[in-house]
């Protein structure tokens, strides 16, 4: 049956090329909740945008403070000060796109931080003009941010496909309350955030991953400011999801991110970079002039929005909308030689990566929203064995497709959405999140975990032509941590859930340990024991078959 394995040099390079130009279309989804819902999914999982503009009686409060840049204010809300909108570097507009991030420098007289500031360019929103931070304070009193112990600071990077997203998508209200200071950045996105390109590269500057930089420049901005609120640039954690947890990988392998991060979670963010059968993550000279199944070309790029020239000028000349129109669905990093010097999965077999502790997970279930949005919600529901047949062809490619079918058979399942689910969530999450997590604890304390509430809001039932459950979908696990305006609230058994989780995210943030009186233990993973922690309403438990229930060393890590 594994006779893939042991196949000639060619065969091999013909197999994972084939599969990678075939899982192209459906890994093009993954994002967060705004991302990557379709309209109709988006509509009865969420409620109308929180407005940016003060939260009623507390609006009559400024909080104030007075930073490297100068003096701004905000606004509260409730017991917590939220300061919104505070630019971090200069626009990267005109001759700046495509270049390093440079800091915004002081700004003139008062700045008033009670408003959000624009996303970055993407589909429906957003301009250039982007790079702003929030920072959200716990218990702020006048003056009182200058008394007593420094915060920990949660820094989080949010999720998106590199192409989408805001830091202004997320209420981090559950875990301030916590008694953590909460930063939630922009940076850039799609083409104009990852781009690599001949000419564009031949400038000299630092080139390919801007998005990444700007997340660099952000976490400086922490570095040199946070103080000034009441936290500590020593106890900073870096968290993410999905391309935020994308990018949290990529900053532990980062040189250039030394020194700026004490500890670090990442979640759902092992998509197609830990798998010895997809790896997303190439060689910038590659990506400017063939690229891969995964990746286009720098130069197929600029031939796309009529820059056959090739010309940095031209390029720059493109409209931001157009830019954005011609790129894929996901992006990912580059190895540049500068910010990422190799991949993270070769960083983390070598142990040379900024080791701290770290939380590691996924999510039962990540592939089911992709199956429900790309099959359901266009009313073409897997319903008999032909139509699943075909539906894993088209992920799989026919080279995999009876190995798959075999291991997750149509009949063995409730519905054929469910199975296609089973097979995606296992080949392109979860092995690749154990593989991370066995490379990591060689040299750092390393926490894995799985989130496994089967009945995560929304219930098939809302959610017009689902035929099957979400389960614990990609990004379930977001509502549990965030407020962020589902529509579906938490079951008691549920909320004790969440709260068990952002202790856990929490107490992680200022010690490094998860643990602590109030929680179940959380023993760090080991290789040998292989243990997860489940995060399964009420009370999280000790899971120890995450490797048979994924398939992945009978199969998935088989894979050439």
């Amino acid at each position: 049956m594994f006779a893939l394995r042991n196949g000639s040099k060619l065969s091999r390079l013909v197999v994972r090329s084939t599969i990678a130009a075939g899982v192209l279309a459906l890994v093009g989804a993954i994002s967060a909740p705004r991302a990557q819902a379709s309209g109709a999914l988006y509509s009865v999982m969420t409620r109308a945008p929180k407005s940016s503009q003060g939260h009623g009686k507390g609006q009559a409060k400024t909080p104030a403070v007075v930073t490297q840049s100068g003096p701004l204010k905000g606004i509260m809300n409730g017991t917590t000060a939220e300061f919104l909108g505070i630019p971090y570097a200069v626009p990267p507009v005109g001759s700046l796109r495509w270049t390093p991030p440079q800091s915004f420098g002081r700004w003139h007289g008062l700045l008033n931080a009670s408003n959000f500031g624009s996303a970055c360019t993407q589909g429906g929103r957003g301009s250039e003009n982007c790079l702003f931070l929030n920072v959200y304070v716990p218990n702020f009193k006048k003056n009182g941010h200058k008394r007593g112990g420094a915060l920990p600071v949660m820094f989080w990077i949010h999720g998106g496909g590199l192409v989408s997203g805001a830091g202004s998508d997320y209420d981090p209200t559950p875990l301030v309350n916590q008694g953590v200071i909460v930063v939630t950045i922009n940076y850039r996105l799609g083409l104009l955030g990852f781009f690599a390109q001949s000419a564009i590269d031949g400038e000299g500057h630092e080139n390919g991953n801007y998005g990444l930089m700007d997340q660099q420049l952000a976490m400086n901005w922490v570095q040199s400011n946070i103080g000034a609120f009441g936290g500590d640039p020593g106890n900073v954690t870096i968290f993410g999801e999905s391309a935020g947890g994308h990018s949290v990988y990529c900053q532990l392998a980062s040189p250039t991110a030394a020194g700026l991060f004490a500890h670090a979670i990442a979640e759902s963010g092992s998509y197609v970079i830990f798998e010895q059968f997809l790896q997303a993550i190439i060689p910038i000279s590659d990506a400017e002039t063939t690229g891969d199944g995964l990746v286009p070309s720098g130069a197929a790029i600029a031939d796309s929005v009529g820059c056959s020239s090739q010309t940095a000028a031209c390029l720059r000349g493109v409209s931001n909308t157009e830019m954005i129109s011609v790129q894929p669905g996901t992006l990912y990093a580059f190895v540049d030689g500068t910010l990422l010097t190799e991949t993270p999965q070769d960083a983390f077999t070598s142990g040379n990566f900024n080791r701290v502790p770290i939380i590691a997970g996924t999510n039962h279930d990540e592939w089911r929203i992709f199956v429900a949005e790309q099959y359901d919600l266009q009313g073409n529901p897997i319903l008999t064995q032909t139509e699943y047949n075909d539906a894993v062809v088209l992920m799989w490619t026919s080279a995999l497709a009876p190995f798959v079918e075999f291991l997750y058979p149509y009949a063995s399942f409730p519905s054929g959405g469910v199975a296609l689910g089973a097979s995606g969530t296992d080949g392109i999450f979860a092995c690749g999140a154990r593989n991370a997590d066995q490379l990591l604890s060689q040299f750092t304390t390393t926490f894995a975990y799985e989130f496994n509430d089967e009945n995560a809001p929304p219930p098939q039932s809302q959610v017009p032509g689902l035929t099957f459950s979400l389960g614990a979908f990609h990004s379930a696990e977001l509502q549990y941590l965030f407020n962020i305006g589902f529509f579906f609230e938490l079951n008691a058994s549920q909320q004790q859930l969440s709260q068990a989780m952002v202790s856990y995210w929490t107490h992680f943030a200022a010690t490094g340990d998860p643990n602590s009186a109030s929680t179940p233990t959380w023993a760090p993973y080991a290789t040998n024991a292989d243990q997860f922690q489940s995060l399964i309403p009420p009370t999280p438990v000790v899971e120890s078959t995450f490797n048979t229930d994924h398939q992945c060393d009978s199969f998935w890590n088989l894979v050439p």
